[in-house]
């Protein structure tokens, strides 16, 4: 796989987890920043998808 396919880490060294155990910074829960290294370049595309799915729900 080039590296260009792979997906990179949504993180963006503001890390606090609320409440809801989800990073401030990222919109990971604590359970995805802690698998993100183990996780196949599938899993971690499906996170983003997430995160940004998480980040428009913050934006409203």
């Amino acid at each position: 796989m080039a590296a260009e396919d792979k997906a990179r880490s949504p993180c963006v060294s503001i890390c606090a987890l609320d409440e809801r155990d989800m990073c401030i910074g990222c919109q990971r829960t604590g359970d995805e920043i802690l698998r993100w290294t183990s996780m196949t370049n599938c899993e971690r595309k499906a996170v983003l998808v997430k995160v940004a799915e998480r980040e428009q729900m913050v934006a409203l």
